[in-house]
């Protein structure tokens, strides 16, 4: 799922899971780095003028941002830096897509860029040179290359420094796990913590902080149901609400005016990124959201049995899982951005009698089969796909408003070019909208300062994104294309044609059955990877179709073999039924090595981060695997607005043919590169520790004595580590000198049970969130109103709001109070003489569902258009109503409320609502459309000098 998508989701509907990590930050025991998550802003970090050009300065940045991340937690036990090793093999068709991408992505910018260069030579604008760089290639941070070999020597290196040389280090234990690591980052940080939790030993109250930016770091952090866990990472929503874009270069532009134009020192260069690099951090609480997740996740009116909240968060995890992951696609009427897991909760709710109970019970991992029920997914996901009509149907309208939209701008922007074509001038429309004329404009350049040369350089790289971003827009000229048409009739038959290349019938539905089973072992295998371990590196299963005709009570098995995920795309939600009859069985199957999935993703132009041994396989045309690694590539962006969304339709890389091919040349390989092509474990750091000394001795002892070459494995008895630890005689010897620092082989253990729920002893943290704190949830597909839709919490604080009386439209405000005056025209807004009480009458055609009392008082009806009086609550006075400007309509298909009328200068009131109003529900004087999705609060309407805010839930807090 998308980091930025499903983060703003979770922050916006549960806001209270954050918190600034400069205001009072709680104390940790134990820091976990997921290391890929900051490398990649220290190689190529967004909006800087001055990037990285060399291997060293990487370095230093890597340097630095731990130090800033060690000094905001400030661990008291345990620092884990975790970088990507080689993964399933489930994840490299994942990976292989998004390095093929960035190749491409590159090549275009760099073209981009070449033309807006010129276009600033041609008129006269002085720019930096680019510069030269040996890190232009970001595809190098992948497990076996050489530059993360180099890392790693460099974090050994600067971990043991920071040991010796700053005292905050003295008393904790490091443990540094290289690409050479098997497994994903995050994923060893789990097993880690999962394995700790498993020891007797293990204190429940330990506090764990994990950084990282990856969306399903939150999932994990759930998955392991302890009850003190944060995450930590930059601040994409800051508490009021505004989006931050995260980038580095904005403090980095004021601080280098102050800086000569020649070409600086390399401390001069790192003051800078220091200066950059210092933004706001969050804590994503992860106890606080297990709080939301218990109020959200209950089940009404249902006491079968007890509800039980570890069980429901399982749950929700495997349920975000359609949305999308790293390992499978998301299903097509599924998208964040449409609220999709606020569909699939409110579904789980209505629905859980129905599917009979629980989805998946992590207590049974080690029971084959028994942690999940597919026969409950299948009713479940069923369920959700009975929406997938109105979905399309409401995203295809959507689309075409869009669309329109965007082509009738499209067309002003033309005729304004022309424009200012036929008078002679250039324009910035003409800049964005057509590169390849810049040669034409051709001006002096006059003498530049330092200060004009940075400002230039900075406007050049923000024109180089924003003409890449505008080309990546498809609704441009109307190019976009949808051949699916998903929500007209046919958009099944249509989906399998144009995806699956089927032609009949049967070839569908025969498809339809083996999406459907792949689909269910990716789930099976997800959920097995997220609450345990790898249950197969190469995804090697046997799947079982159990089908019993009625009649003839034949069952027949069908056996497939694949290796991970065989589609580009996955089946509708309404596809999958016949789940419950796969039956999944996992091989454990062997890991890639290093260069072998090196040649598995990269793309040809990043051929030089391979062995040159290697190289031949993906770029020689006489390769026997030269077809795996194209040069063109087809981007299916069907149905979609912008490039980035397309799929890359890449070969699948075929395993046994590629191994064949690397194992002829591996022996070719030096002996620096061999030792680059290896597994090792994990590397633990200790700056003091008498007792494991002791134990090293006895071992050098041992090994000498029987003559042991290689390792002696010995368990662990440092605190807070268990684990195995392997001895080698070089270690022995290096680390024989009392006042060294320890650096040992460390092993987590692989076999321990698993516990998926709080442990006995652990200490809660004191509770935060009751039920008020949820907001009221309308669903993506019923959201009637003309505004933007939104299911969540206001990011202010209370006393943000000015005042009570502001109304809860989309766009309210400050808004000033009006007092309501005895025989007022147009009191709180409304329109309409006053009337007294009992002289209210409903026409007989009326067209609402209810009418009301003669007792009740105080209503002010105003009378619209004449024409349409015969359904309409009158004014029983029979014209219209004073200060009722323009004398438009108030729509009348829901049932009418006192004042729910117009106030002067108002504009219409919709009453496209899932609620009714409520009394002075009106439009305040100079007031504009308020919105009725929701329901009206007293005194809603827009008064004058209106503001755009969030709605108060509860208008007495």
């Amino acid at each position: 799922m998308g980091v930025p998508s499903f983060y703003r989701w979770l922050v916006n509907k549960y806001p209270k899971i954050v918190s600034d990590a400069a205001a009072n930050p709680p104390e940790f025991d134990n820091l976990y780095l997921d290391m890929n998550g900051l490398i990649h802003p220290c190689f190529h970090p967004d909006d800087d003028p001055f990037p990285p050009t060399t291997v060293d300065d990487v370095f230093r940045r890597i340097h630095d941002y731990v130090d800033s991340l060690f000094d905001i937690v400030k661990p008291r036990q345990l620092l884990f830096m975790a970088i990507d090793g080689v993964a399933p093999r489930a994840k490299m068709n994942q990976q292989r897509s998004r390095r093929f991408r960035s190749a491409k992505d590159y090549q275009h910018a760099e073209e981009v860029e070449d033309k807006l260069r010129k276009q600033f030579e041609g008129e006269g604008r002085v720019v930096l040179p680019k510069q030269e760089s040996e890190i232009l290639d970001s595809n190098v941070i992948t497990p076996g290359t050489e530059f993360m070999h180099l890392l790693s020597e460099n974090l050994r290196s600067y971990v043991k420094r920071r040991l010796r040389e700053d005292p905050a280090w003295g008393n904790i234990k490091v443990i540094l796990s290289d690409d050479k690591a098997l497994g994903e980052g995050e994923h060893k940080i789990m097993s880690f913590i999962r394995a700790q939790r498993a020891s007797s030993e293990y204190d429940p109250n330990t506090r764990h902080c994990l950084y990282g930016l990856d969306a399903d770091l939150i999932m994990l952090a759930l998955a392991t149901h302890e009850a003190h866990f944060s995450i930590l990472r930059e601040e994409v929503l800051p508490l009021n609400g505004e989006l931050r874009n995260g980038n580095f270069g904005r403090a980095l532009v004021d601080s280098v005016k102050e800086q000569p134009l020649s070409r600086e020192s390399a401390s001069s260069q790192e003051s800078r990124w220091q200066a950059s690099k210092r933004k706001p951090y969050q804590f994503l609480n992860v106890s606080v959201l297990r709080e939301y997740l218990s109020l959200d996740m209950e089940i009404p009116g249902f006491d079968k049995f007890e509800f039980d909240q570890e069980r429901a968060i399982d749950d929700f995890i495997f349920i975000c899982f359609f949305a999308g992951n790293d390992f499978l696609p998301h299903i097509p009427s599924l998208s964040l951005h449409e609220g999709c897991i606020d569909l699939m909760i409110d579904v789980y709710k209505k629905e859980f009698q129905n599917f009979g109970g629980y989805l998946v019970n992590m207590e049974k991992l080690i029971q084959t089969g028994g942690y999940i029920k597919l026969s409950r997914v299948e009713r479940f996901i069923l369920a959700v796909g009975a929406y997938e009509e109105k979905i399309f149907s409401k995203r295809a309208d959507i689309r075409e408003k869009k669309l329109r939209r965007m082509l009738a701008e499209h067309r002003d922007a033309q005729e304004e070019e022309q424009n200012c074509l036929d008078e002679g001038t250039s324009s910035e429309i003409l800049v964005m909208h057509d590169i390849s004329r810049i040669d034409k404009l051709k001006i002096s350049a006059p003498a530049e300062d330092a200060d004009t040369v940075m400002e230039n350089t900075k406007q050049l790289k923000q024109k180089v994104k924003d003409v890449i971003k505008r080309e990546s827009d498809m609704f441009k000229d109307g190019l976009c294309a949808d051949k699916l048409k998903l929500g007209n009739p046919g958009w099944r038959q249509r989906y399998y044609n144009e995806k699956f290349y089927t032609d009949t019938q049967i070839e569908m539905e025969s498809t339809r059955k083996s999406v459907v089973a792949e689909y269910g072992k990716g789930l099976c295998w997800v959920l097995l990877y997220y609450f345990s371990k790898v249950p197969s590196f190469t995804w090697l299963v046997y799947i079982f179709f159990h089908m019993a005709d009625s009649l003839f009570k034949i069952v027949s098995e069908l056996r497939l073999r694949f290796r991970f995920f065989p589609y580009h795309y996955g089946p509708f939600a309404s596809d999958f039924r016949g789940l419950s009859r796969v039956k999944v069985k996992f091989q454990k199957g062997f890991p890639f090595k290093p260069f072998d999935q090196l040649m598995g993703v990269l793309p040809p132009s990043s051929s030089h981060a391979l062995p040159e041994a290697y190289r031949g396989l993906m770029v020689d045309g006489e390769s026997k695997i030269i077809d795996l690694y194209p040069i063109e590539f087809k981007m299916d962006v069907d149905g979609m607005r912008f490039l980035w969304q397309g799929i890359c339709i890449l070969p699948f890389i075929d395993e046994e043919r590629l191994l064949g091919e690397t194992k002829k040349v591996e022996n070719e390989l030096k002996d620096e590169e061999k030792i680059r092509n290896e597994e090792t474990h994990h590397r633990l750091f200790l700056r003091h520790s008498s007792e494991l000394r002791l134990e090293l001795s006895s071992c050098r002892v041992r090994m000498s004595s029987e003559k042991i070459k290689g390792s002696v494995a010995i368990h662990s008895h440092i605190k807070g580590i268990e684990g195995t630890l392997h001895v080698t005689s070089d270690q022995i010897e290096r680390d024989d000198d009392e006042k060294s620092d320890i650096c040992i082989f460390y092993e987590i253990p692989r076999c321990f049970k698993f516990v998926p729920r709080l442990l006995e002893g652990v200490n809660l943290p004191e509770k935060t969130v009751c039920r008020e704190d949820l907001a009221e949830i309308v669903l993506w597909h019923e959201h009637r109103g003309h505004g933007v839709w939104r299911n969540q919490m206001p990011h202010y604080k209370k006393s943000d709001v000015a005042s009570q009386s502001a109304g809860r439209g989309f766009c309210i405000g400050r808004g000033r109070t009006f007092v309501p005056q005895e025989n007022s025209c147009h009191d709180h807004g409304n329109i309409g003489r006053q009337q007294p009480a009992g002289s209210f009458r409903r026409d007989d055609h009326d067209r609402s569902t209810s009418s009301y009392r003669q007792s009740d008082s105080n209503f002010w009806q105003c009378r619209g258009d004449p024409a349409n009086a015969d359904w309409r609550v009158r004014n029983p006075s029979g014209n219209i109503g004073a200060r009722n400007l323009g004398g438009q309509r108030q729509y009348a298909n829901q049932p009418f409320v006192a004042n729910a009328g117009r106030g002067q200068g108002g504009q219409r009131q919709s009453s496209h609502m899932t609620r009714p109003f409520v009394p002075s529900g009106g439009l305040g004087h100079g007031g504009q459309v308020q919105r009725t999705s929701q329901p009206f609060l007293r005194n809603g309407g827009r008064g004058q000098e209106r503001c755009r805010g969030w709605w108060p839930r509860n208008i007495d807090q």
